[in-house]
């Protein structure tokens, strides 16, 4: 059965994103999980913006199951407008395990259970019967957020530039070649971590894309007009877990462009950009002294994680 909205409807939301959203199961040396929360970088970026009370539509495939059920209603519960939910009853939706070790603060992911084996579900992308409802509220945001490829994934990301929005395209690798390369040439930010794909990717970007290259602990670097501008990781004065600190990264960019009024491609700036990198970082280490992707929101709230992005 698809509990998908038939009706289209046109969004004043600033912010639409697809990608993946699943369940965050964090083991720290137990069988049982400490605690499971929405993550997925698409989770993290797009809960975290909604909480700090942005407008954010998530455009996403889930399985209509209780894992299905858990996101969904953390999503909207957190203030996102989750009508571009489709469900489904031939899904099984994602769960990520998480075993975090404190003593060395390293983590590992697996897409199984530690006690029985079970192969958990995977991310399923937006299909283009999924995509037709919603190409109003695509095609009328101010930035369109993609971590995953797919045809109608990169549908969307075309219909959400050619209506004027800010497109961030953020893989965590290349699953198709073609559909890489689609995305490429659409999107207006390009943020990759330095361990996941190789900088001549970045080659086939539109001349006025920003891009972005992460590399852990030792800071990243922005490239623009021919010009390249490192940023240094900030220091992290605890340490815990560092998991999410770069979806932390693409929150404070993306909140940044919001706050300076920026609606337009052609408006961004350099200074907006590594203004909101900056801040993001600031937020990314201070997240690093909790447990799990969103740990400074769980533990301190969202005007904790405000008055960091802030404090500039």
């Amino acid at each position: 059965m698809n509990t998908h909205a038939r009706t289209s409807y046109v969004s004043r939301n600033q912010v639409v994103g697809t990608g993946l959203v699943a369940l965050d199961r964090i083991h720290v040396g137990e069988q049982e999980p400490l605690f499971e929360e929405l993550g997925g970088s698409c989770g993290n970026v797009l809960i975290s913006l909604a909480m700090l009370g942005r407008a954010v539509t998530p455009l996403l495939r889930l399985g209509n199951d209780p894992v299905g059920s858990r996101l969904e209603s953390d999503l909207r519960m957190a203030g996102a407008d989750t009508r571009l939910v489709s469900r489904h009853q031939s899904i099984t939706s994602p769960v990520i395990v998480e075993l975090l070790d404190l003593a060395s603060s390293d983590h590992t992911f697996s897409f199984t259970c530690p006690n029985s084996s079970e192969r958990f579900g995977s991310f399923q992308p937006i299909t283009l019967h999924d995509l037709d409802p919603a190409r109003a509220t695509v095609a009328s945001c101010t930035i369109f957020y993609a971590d995953r490829i797919s045809e109608a994934i990169c549908e969307a990301m075309e219909t959400a530039a050619a209506g004027g929005a800010i497109v961030h395209f953020e893989p965590s690798g290349i699953s198709d070649p073609d559909q890489f390369d689609r995305a490429l040439s659409i999107a207006h930010i390009f943020k990759y971590s330095v361990d996941r794909l190789s900088p001549e990717v970045a080659g086939r970007l539109r001349p006025e894309a920003f891009t972005i290259i992460t590399a852990g602990s030792h800071g990243l670097e922005v490239k623009h007009a021919g010009a390249v501008h490192w940023c240094e990781a900030r220091d992290a004065h605890v340490v815990r877990d560092t998991c999410g600190s770069g979806d932390m990264v693409t929150l404070g960019l993306l909140d940044t462009i919001i706050q300076n009024g920026v609606r337009h491609p052609a408006s961004l700036s350099i200074s907006t950009v590594l203004a909101g990198i900056r801040s993001g970082q600031r937020l990314a280490a201070a997240n690093c002294a909790y447990i799990g992707a969103r740990g400074i929101f769980r533990e301190c709230g969202a005007s904790r994680a405000r008055e960091i992005l802030a404090d500039g």
